[in-house]
């Protein structure tokens, strides 16, 4: 006689558990199968790992080196300076721009044929003023790399990255380096250029960039990139993309084939714009520990969550803020200031009270379903009881 009842309680609650499975499905992740031997997926607002083989592996870059000496170049040199090229210059092996000795070029546009054609003719030129010679530039550069960008397994012997067996650094390294020379406004656009006029002494032609997602095969939302490759490194690659919601950076190091190289670039960036997402919590956000005393930020904390994820944040005594996801896995941490009494302007709450993410607001709504039709099959039990009744 209680037959419909009893359909009726167990469709929905099945119902309600189907939809928290399909949720748990969503915040599940399949990590891209990758070939090459080394790879990283960065976020390139805080520079969280998405993804990591073997990233921290000591690895020959080849001329993704080359992001190296520019960034260095940029910052240390004047772009208007006129470089006179010398016959170490000139005779240097490899992807070149067929610079004369003797002939006078622009900084910058060394630079330009540095990333853009891959010229290592350009790179010595650029050490040779910088710094002299090519050994001092590299003992420089490798000291900029490590106080200033915070490249702690990276050693460069040359501005080029023609093989050296003591020239290596790590995929980590690079995505660092890549992070950080990109906030350049002039290395950016470099970055960036797919061709260039040249009008070199003996040589008239246009550049064009070799990193192939920029113009050979467009990926939506490529920024650039660097490619390399010598015999002992394999091939290799530095790309920056971004979108709507996350900037990615992706290093590829000792890919057996150029294609690889970049079907493997392609799966992290696929798999970054496809279930991550970046947010920040804003300047002055203010926060409690279990004590009570308020901290503040003093600058946006920027991390990367899981899409349809809702993250939490929690403050120690010792006011060290940690951003978790909902598998517990430590998204960001961040050293808070504490708040002084009377201090204006300061929001309270956290992101999460000022902006509810996607994923907490999926659970409510399951919540919410579960309880009202968990409140309706009372009422039908209910009713149904009392037309028993009334029939005994």
């Amino acid at each position: 006689m209680i037959k419909a009842p009893l359909i009726l309680l167990v469709f929905i609650f099945s119902f309600g558990l189907f939809s928290f499975k399909t949720y748990a499905e969503e915040l599940s992740i399949k990590e891209p199968d990758i070939q090459s031997e080394s790879a990283v997926l960065i976020d390139a607002k805080s520079g969280q790992i998405l993804y990591s083989k073997d990233s921290d592996a000591i690895m020959y870059p080849a001329s993704v080196t080359k992001m190296a000496t520019a960034i260095y170049a940029i910052e240390k040199g004047n772009m208007e300076d006129i470089v006179t090229i010398s016959k170490n210059a000139r005779s240097v092996d490899g992807t070149r721009v067929y610079l004369e000795e003797g002939e006078q070029v622009p900084l910058k546009k060394l630079i330009q044929g540095l990333m853009i054609n891959s010229g290592n003719d350009a790179g010595v030129a650029i050490a040779e003023h910088i710094s002299g010679d090519t050994e001092t530039f590299s003992e420089e550069m490798t000291a900029f790399l490590k106080s200033k960008v915070g490249l702690l397994h990276t050693n460069f012997t040359n501005p080029h990255g023609l093989f050296d067996p003591e020239h290596v650094t790590t995929a980590e390294d690079l995505a660092k380096l890549t992070q950080y020379a990109s906030q350049n406004e002039l290395f950016r656009e470099i970055f960036s250029t797919e061709e260039l006029k040249w009008d070199g002494e003996t040589w008239d032609t246009t550049l064009h960039n070799h990193h192939k997602l920029l113009k050979v095969t467009p990926y939506d939302g490529m920024i650039g990139g660097k490619n390399g490759y010598v015999s002992e490194s394999g091939f290799t690659l530095s790309t920056l993309a971004e979108r709507e919601n996350i900037s990615l950076i992706a290093i590829i190091l000792n890919a057996k084939t150029d294609r690889i190289s970049y079907k493997d670039t392609v799966k992290l960036l696929d798999y970054g714009f496809n279930h991550f997402t970046s947010e920040f919590i804003a300047e002055d956000t203010a926060f409690e520990d279990q004590s009570g005393q308020e901290f503040t930020l003093s600058e946006p904390l920027y991390y990367a969550k899981k899409l349809n994820e809702s993250i939490s944040e929690d403050v120690d005594l010792n006011g060290m803020l940690a951003v978790e996801g909902e598998d517990g896995r430590k998204i960001a941490s961040h050293k808070l200031k504490p708040v002084i009494a009377d201090a204006g302007n300061v929001v309270k709450g956290t992101v999460s009270d000022v902006q509810p993410s996607l994923g907490q607001s999926i659970l409510h709504d399951h919540l919410k379903f579960i309880v009202m039709s968990s409140f309706a099959i009372v009422l039908l039990l209910v009713g149904y009881f009392f037309r028993q009744v009334r029939r005994l």
